[in-house]
């Protein structure tokens, strides 16, 4: 696959404003980070559920995609931790139940609104509530989690930050050196996808990140958490690469080539959030793994 200038400059140009949409988003306060994934919690349900009705021949009721997307978002709020107060309610407490039980309730009057040829359509988009909602809990979860680098300079890196770093170089770096190398498919599923492309992502993922770490943290710490850390960049790269095959999967099925076309050169939602949906529950566990070695 040779590197295509002219859309590698549009996809950079694009980069660029949604790093800092999400810069701003991940570091200004709670608040903001809620309301990030707030957005990307709508955003992703969106076009996944336009993709499984191109895949099933068919169109939703308003009310069942609405309620889809309101109670996926009362579960995703249950992973709020109590710091999230309005006017002395905690959303966790006081809000995610009823959010929920309103989208179920409005499920079931979306889906006797229409005949619906059989169950799987909606059964299908159900597993949306643990595709999307479901692992942006879990970052909503991981934002306390913090993991302070290097004591002296009192520099704490967020764990969902690093997250999405470590799928930031992994997606750049595979695109980059799949275009030099790459000439193995890595699946029919994703034919532009190398081996090589992949493996060079993750390999360079987790050694610019681990050098980012060890340059930083205290030498009392860095044997004992380095191995850890590197398992973290690991999991956190091979997860994006399922998530990103999975997404393509559904592509391919709904026969469209973008899920979405809100991000000029990088498709929609799902298109740049599908390897985070997949990375983050299985990050989550390597970040408890890591946290216990402080």
């Amino acid at each position: 696959m040779a590197l295509n200038l002219t859309v590698f400059k549009r996809r950079t140009l694009t980069a660029v404003f949604f790093v800092i949409v999400m810069l701003a988003g991940l570091l200004w306060n709670r608040w903001s980070f809620l309301f990030l994934f707030t957005l990307i919690h709508f955003g992703c349900w969106h076009e996944f559920l336009n993709l499984i009705e191109k895949i099933f021949s068919l169109r939703f009721h308003t009310y069942l995609r609405m309620g889809l997307m309101t109670a996926g978002y009362g579960m995703m709020l249950w992973f709020c931790s109590h710091d999230y107060v309005i006017d002395e309610y905690r959303l966790k407490e006081n809000f995610s139940f009823p959010v929920s039980l309103a989208g179920y309730v409005i499920v079931v009057m979306g889906i006797f609104r229409q005949p619906l040829p059989s169950v799987k359509p909606v059964l299908a988009a159900m597993g949306g509530w643990l595709y999307i909602s479901i692992s942006l809990g879990f970052m909503l979860k991981l934002y306390d989690t913090g993991l302070f680098i290097c004591p002296r300079q009192n520099i704490l890196i967020q764990f969902p930050l690093l997250i999405i770093i470590t799928i930031w170089i992994n997606d750049t770096m595979a695109y980059l050196t799949g275009a030099w190398f790459g000439k193995t498919p890595l699946s029919k599923i994703s034919p532009k996808k190398t081996i090589e492309g992949t493996l060079g992502g993750i390999l360079c993922s987790v050694i610019l990140v681990s050098l980012l770490y060890y340059s930083l943290c205290s030498p009392v710490n860095r044997k004992s958490a380095l191995l850890v850390f590197i398992l973290l960049t690991a999991v956190t790269s091979v997860a994006g690469v399922a998530g990103d095959l999975f997404e393509s999967w559904l592509k391919r099925l709904a026969g469209v080539k973008d899920s979405g076309t809100i991000l000029p050169g990088h498709g929609g939602f799902l298109d740049r959030f599908d390897s985070m949906l997949f990375a983050i529950p299985l990050a989550g566990l390597a970040c408890s793994l890591l946290a216990k070695t402080f």
